[in-house]
């Protein structure tokens, strides 16, 4: 058994005290354990899907909600002006776009990238008018961030 780690000594008969051999055959059988379970869970956070809720956030024209996602300083891109702004900045634009362009719906129409770096490209329709969005996140510390907002007129 795993290299004669969890043998038992030769010799011994009837019960048998927990040695230091078979206290490292269970650590090693925890550590395996463990090894399977780590990974099982970093296999179910590559699933998810962060726009899932910048897309409700969107639907909603909930500036607030929305700007939980922003990094901390983004690109937001409003027709043809385009602004590098604070996490607050970025909210109080959307909202001003939002109270002129009620939205009634959104839909994600592609999505892409690699783990750390993702967009997506939906369809605002908002204000009786459609826009193009274009949605640019990173993965930073332990969570997706937007990096760029861009709303356009179809």
């Amino acid at each position: 058994m795993w290299l004669g780690i969890c043998k038992i000594p030769p010799g011994y008969i009837g019960y048998v005290e927990p040695t230091f051999h078979m206290k490292n055959c269970l650590s090693i059988a925890s550590a395996f354990i463990s090894l399977f379970i780590g990974v099982g869970s970093y296999a179910q956070d590559t699933s998810y899907d962060v726009f899932v809720p910048i897309a409700k956030y969107m639907q909603a024209g909930d500036a607030d909600k929305l700007s939980a996602w922003f990094a901390d300083n983004l690109e937001i891109t409003i027709f043809t002006v385009t602004n590098d702004s604070s996490r607050s900045q970025a909210r109080q634009i959307l909202k001003t776009f939002f109270n002129s362009y009620t939205p009634r719906s959104f839909d994600l129409t592609h999505k892409a990238g690699r783990a750390n770096m993702k967009y997506a490209l939906g369809s605002l329709n908002a204000g009786g008018e459609i826009f193009i969005v274009t949605i640019f996140v990173s993965y930073k510390d332990t969570s997706y961030k937007i990096q760029q907002i861009k709303i356009e007129r179809m």
